[in-house]
């Protein structure tokens, strides 16, 4: 501790808890010993941060949140040391919870500036990117990958150990099993309508790169092998890459869930 830090008289601050300076501790919140908070950090009344949580700056974390709890994993050996990363500038709603890897040295981690609300969950060996956003009561399976400014609609599910990609919005109640490339809106159950038009223009990406995007993603979302039409088109298209869409067609040459599509032919929606 530093000194300068406003903690709750009812506040639980085990022995050994690295606490950075200026940190808010509320009413009832426990803290365990081996847990890490960075500067400016603020936990709420009765959050709980388990030992194998590390907290970047100014973190904000909600009531009755559990940060670093043990995996949902049967065959889970509870000896096992592996942690929770929390990046910089992240906001976690109530009852958040994020549990630590079931590997040796393994790390479930979320990237700075997201914003997880409230009563999402975040399964063990996760990778979320910077600026993601969950929304209430949406759920991540073990070892699923979200790209940077991923956007999870409420009570969204997705499945263990799918991967989706840069800037992708996941509605509201979507069951999601498959791979979702990046910038791709999804709803129901793994169907694609078309791109994130709404994110791309929010990022107010250059209008040449989102019209070869969308060339990308003609050339690609259409009926047969997606892994064979992208690496197809990369190969004929070398002169119109921009790291968008080398990052788009590239995304579907790896994995081995298959991918979420439209559900007959080309999506109209681009």
């Amino acid at each position: 501790m530093k000194g300068n830090e406003k903690i709750h008289s009812t506040a639980v601050i085990e022995e050994g808890v690295s606490l950075g300076q200026g940190c808010e501790i509320g009413p009832f919140a426990y803290l365990q010993s081996g847990s890490v908070l960075g500067d400016y950090c603020h936990v709420d009344s009765h959050a709980v941060i388990k030992g194998y949580a590390r907290l970047g700056r100014e973190v904000c974390v909600g009531n009755f949140c559990v940060i670093g709890g043990d995996p949902q994993y049967l065959g889970f050996n509870k000896s096992v040391y592996s942690e929770v990363y929390i990046g910089d500038s992240t906001r976690l709603g109530e009852g958040v919870t994020i549990h630590r890897s079931i590997d040796p040295g393994g790390v479930t981690q979320v990237g700075k500036n997201s914003f997880l609300m409230g009563y999402s969950h975040v399964a063990h060996d996760c990778l979320l990117g910077e600026g993601v956003v969950m929304a209430n009561g949406s759920l991540l399976g073990g070892h699923v990958e979200l790209g940077k400014e991923v956007f999870v609609g409420g009570g969204a599910a997705v499945h263990q150990f799918v991967r989706i990609g840069w800037g992708a919005m996941i509605g509201g109640l979507a069951e999601v099993s498959l791979d979702v490339g990046p910038h791709l809106l999804v709803t129901g159950r793994n169907t694609v309508p078309g791109l994130n038009l709404v994110g791309l223009r929010r990022r107010k990406l250059p209008s040449d790169e989102l019209v070869k995007l969308k060339r990308a993603y003609r050339a690609i979302m259409k009926k047969g092998n997606l892994s064979s039409h992208a690496e197809g088109f990369l190969a004929e298209n070398k002169s119109i890459l921009c790291p968008l869409v080398e990052d788009f067609a590239c995304f579907f040459t790896g994995g081995s869930r298959g991918f979420a599509r439209p559900l007959s032919g080309r999506a109209k929606n681009i």
